[in-house]
């Protein structure tokens, strides 16, 4: 199976900005599944397959994402992960199989390449994106932000002129800006300095607690080890271990791939 995950970033990212301004994501009526009553909380795939075209980027996932969990996905570059986030955030639908959301479910994304609106500070891009929810959490949530993902030195600073590692902590905080149940990062400390990263994985483990759950995709296992619920192996689309990590989960997930 071939794999064209890594050129797909575009293509998945392209709109996410103003999908988050929108506060959607793409029309997945036909795939989803809205029953509050039964499926309150549920964030899962049964049987999805992702094709572009005759590449197949994921075949036949079935996959649980559980309230209150920290969960690590992982795999080789072009192993589906970014499909798979694509899949969750609704910027794209499944080639067949189901995709269970239920209503009230809020998913926050923040993708490798960081998305924003430029020409504005941060502290705009933060208001603006939190004023687009239906229920908006308090404005002091955005001084939380600022504070906790250290974007405090940058804040009144147009965006366009961030540095690396500013520009993803502010993808991050747009991530967070309207508190969802569901946070799906894709390598979020890539660029960040020690102390930043440190300080943001000691924030989310603390956001965590709050029965969020929270989706890594990394290739720094190492980094999040420690904090790790559950683990997913995606090798070439498919799904190579879903459970409990091991203690040694760099081990674990070497010995996965051999």
């Amino acid at each position: 199976m071939t794999d064209t995950d890594s050129d797909l970033d575009a293509d998945a990212n392209a709109d996410v900005t103003d999908r988050r301004s929108r506060g959607q994501g793409a029309d997945t009526s036909a795939d989803v599944d809205g029953d509050a009553d039964r499926n309150t909380g549920t964030l899962a795939l049964t049987d999805v397959t992702k094709r572009y075209g005759e590449t197949t980027a994921l075949e036949d996932l079935t996959l649980e994402f559980r309230p209150g969990t920290f969960h690590g996905l992982i795999g080789p570059n072009g192993s589906g992960k970014t499909t798979l986030f694509a899949l969750l955030a609704g910027l794209v639908r499944p080639s067949s199989g189901r995709i269970e959301r239920d209503d009230a479910v809020t998913v926050g994304y923040s993708f490798q390449e960081p998305r924003f609106y430029p020409d504005l500070t941060v502290r705009e891009n933060l208001e603006i994106f939190r004023g687009f929810g239906d229920d908006p959490p308090p404005a002091s949530w955005i001084e939380t932000l600022l504070a906790e993902l250290r974007l405090e030195p940058a804040a009144d600073r147009r965006a366009g002129e961030l540095s690396g590692g500013f520009r993803k902590k502010l993808d991050l905080g747009l991530a967070l800006v309207k508190r969802p149940q569901f946070l799906l990062l894709d390598e979020p400390l890539a660029d960040v300095d020690d102390y930043s990263r440190r300080r943001i994985r000691a924030f989310l483990e603390d956001y965590r607690r709050d029965d969020r759950t929270i989706v890594i995709s990394t290739h720094n296992v190492a980094a999040f080890a420690e904090t790790l619920d559950r683990l997913t192996v995606l090798v070439d689309g498919e799904l190579r271990f879903d459970g409990v990590p091991d203690d040694d989960v760099v081990e674990q997930y070497r010995e996965l791939l051999d």
